[in-house]
């Protein structure tokens, strides 16, 4: 637990903070802490963080975690007495995950996964903070899809030399930096094994699916799967996840390897029939072949989540998949001027 003192609220530092999860997560966090978000926007947009830099409680950093990062260089966190205080929490959120973009950014991926991880762990020891890794269902192997409710004890098995090691065995490699300074330098450390999750703010044409389905929906494009009538996956809302993440953090020290994610498969092409009936589209539903960063994931055993979290997914996909809906409808014109701005 940290040891400095606490002036007023904790200090929580969320890498990849300006991202799909991030975003969410610094939002919520606002609510009992001061926020300092850090990203280079490589796989986000400021358009994400907006509505937060009017909070007093916020603070934006421009770094690339790649490089290691020393608060006591920016000014601004003087009003959150970083140099006094210290961080309580750190969520390393940071890696790229664009199945459109995955050749172009393998090498950061693989960093991300690496020098961020220690150098982000390192700030961890240093202000004696709880750290939170969000590693991904990806460590339990290339043929997760065949497996049903897959456990947290599951070892799996991950081709370190296919296309995607960058990001499979990079996110085991993550796990045992974080595993490693669990063991032999006595810091708080989580990892959350994050399945599929949808929802407001997830990048447009980066052949995420859901985001994309909506968009072509509404314009009456396409809705293209990349994958055949059977490509399926768990889903789970944005908000959803964020609770499950935060609750881990606060957890006791003992709990600190959980899956988070949805607990029913669906086929994505049922999802895109959901997108074309709530939005009047007569859009096609065309498949494609499949894209590297974009496979199957299985579905997780969440009794470790349930148990000793307390947690469960509470929306039910039509609820999220309309206020996804809203979203889009709502910032459609600002969603496709950023995409062509990036």
């Amino acid at each position: 637990m940290p040891t400095t003192p606490i002036f007023e609220k904790k200090n929580v530092l969320v890498t990849g903070g300006a991202g799909f999860l991030g975003s969410h997560l610094c939002e919520e966090l606002l609510a009992e802490a001061k926020v300092i978000c850090v990203d280079d926007f490589s796989n986000s947009h400021p358009h994400n963080i907006e509505h937060l830099l009017q909070y007093p409680d916020f603070e934006f950093i421009k770094h690339d975690v790649n490089r290691p990062l020393d608060l006591s260089g920016f000014a601004e966190l003087d009003k959150f007495k970083v140099k006094f205080q210290g961080i309580q929490e750190i969520y390393h959120l940071a890696c790229p995950t664009s199945p459109r973009r995955f050749d172009e950014q393998k090498q950061q991926i693989l960093l991300s996964n690496s020098a961020a991880v220690i150098n982000t762990l390192e700030l961890a020891v240093k202000h004696r903070a709880r750290y939170l890794l969000a590693s991904s269902a990806v460590v339990y192997g290339d043929d997760i899809g065949e497996r049903d409710r897959v456990p947290e004890t599951d070892l799996g098995a991950v081709n370190q030399l296919s296309p995607r090691a960058c990001y499979d065995e990079g996110k085991r490699f993550a796990e045992a930096c974080v595993a490693t300074y669990r063991e032999r330098l006595q810091i708080d450390a989580k990892i959350a094994r994050l399945f599929t999750a949808y929802g407001p703010r997830q990048r447009l044409f980066e052949h995420q699916l859901i985001p994309d389905f909506i968009i072509n929906a509404l314009e009456g494009r396409e809705l293209v799967i990349f994958g055949d009538e059977q490509f399926s996956t768990s889903l789970c809302y944005i908000t959803d996840l964020v609770d499950g993440v935060r609750r881990l953090q606060a957890a006791a020290t003992n709990t600190w390897v959980v899956n988070l994610g949805g607990e029913e498969r669906v086929r994505y092409r049922a999802v895109a029939e959901i997108i074309k009936k709530m939005t009047g589209s007569q859009s096609a539903i065309v498949f494609k072949e499949p894209l590297t960063f974009l496979t199957r994931k299985g579905t997780p055993d969440i009794t470790r989540a349930k148990e000793e979290l307390g947690w469960f997914p509470l929306v039910r996909l039509e609820d999220g998949l309309r206020k996804t809906i809203d979203y889009v409808l709502a910032h459609k014109e600002a969603l496709l001027i950023n995409n062509r701005n990036t």
